[in-house]
């Protein structure tokens, strides 16, 4: 066990499958065989925009952070060899996209019983950091209009969560119809083209002139950062959960902002949480089947077709949703 499969993101629009060596292990930490991996929209960012924190070239299995695998050797005493567990590393541990890797126990989830394939468990990553994010600031919805931008996996999960916290009407968008087909699934009343000439045309009609109650971005464009403010009416909430495609500044209409008195939050670290619960719940969502993940993953490829996968996840092509690497 001494060498290893594992992706390299090298350079922006460059990532490459190599053999690298398997990590060590520290003081509370585990080593984990990787099962499956998903890519995820900020992983797209880190590829194709160059929004890295890390040099490049980056480390090997950087930067995948939605994974599932098998503790194979453990330096703590959370953990033992063999149990089946959801990783969800934070920042510099971001190394899912290897047959192996290394992080701290406490950001390992143990996989609850379950009858259904264990890529519908590898979706509680991203469905926890959707829990996790609404937790930080909670607003009240019951009974009200709100609005998710984004039908990736993120949005499907917060527009889900906001129709299980009560939502009367959820409205969501997004530029591929498969997408919006497939966000009735997750409790979308409303389902969008997200055209910037029609959208507020489209929302204001659906909520007498006034905008939406509660409104999430889970884009992650500036385009999209810059609509969401006239989306939204007087009073109104906004999260802003997508990762921005840049790292320069995003002008907007604060004037605008400031007299409808909006108020916004961003959320991060999830992964960080204390207790892990938000990870938690969302593993027990999926094992008892309150939430139906079984038609999200679209593609699946083997580690050594990284660049592919990377690539149908970012084009969406083949009406492409999740994408899984296995191994």
């Amino acid at each position: 066990m001494e060498k290893m499969r594992a992706a390299r993101y090298l350079e922006p629009g460059r990532i490459v499958c190599e053999q690298a060596a398997v990590p060590a292990l520290g003081d509370g930490e585990v080593l984990v065989r990787t099962e499956l991996a998903a890519i995820c929209g900020s992983d797209l960012h880190v590829v194709y925009d160059g929004m890295s924190f890390l040099p490049q070239p980056c480390p090997h299995g950087y930067p995948g952070h939605e994974g599932l695998g098998e503790v194979v050797d453990s330096r703590s005493p959370l953990l033992r060899p063999g149990a089946k567990v959801l990783t969800c590393p934070a920042g510099p541990y971001s190394r899912c996209f290897a047959d192996y890797q290394v992080l701290p126990a406490a950001q390992c989830h143990v996989l609850p019983a379950y009858q259904g394939s264990m890529e519908h468990l590898l979706m509680a990553q991203q469905l926890g950091t959707t829990i996790f994010a609404l937790r930080q600031m909670p607003a009240d919805v019951v009974g009200k209009t709100v609005m998710v931008m984004g039908q990736g996996s993120a949005g499907n999960f917060l527009a889900y969560n906001l129709k299980r916290a009560g939502a009367a009407k959820v409205i969501v968008s997004d530029k591929t119809e498969a997408r919006l087909a497939a966000s009735r699934v997750f409790g979308a009343d409303v389902a969008l083209q997200a055209a910037p000439e029609s959208v507020k045309h489209a929302v204001m009609a659906h909520t007498d002139g006034q905008g939406v109650d509660y409104l999430v971005d889970a884009v992650g464009h500036a385009d999209a950062f810059l609509q969401a403010v006239d989306l939204v009416r007087e009073n109104g909430h906004m999260l802003w959960f997508g990762l921005p495609d840049t790292m320069n500044p995003i002008p907007f209409n604060f004037y605008d902002f400031f007299r409808r008195k909006l108020r916004t939050y961003s959320t991060y670290g999830a992964q960080l949480e204390p207790d892990g619960a938000s990870f938690r719940l969302a593993l027990d969502l999926i094992a008892t089947g309150q939430i139906d993940v079984t038609t999200m993953v679209t593609h699946r490829l083997p580690i050594e077709q990284i660049d592919k996968a990377m690539r149908i996840a970012m084009d969406r092509s083949d009406n492409a949703g999740k994408v899984v690497v296995t191994f």
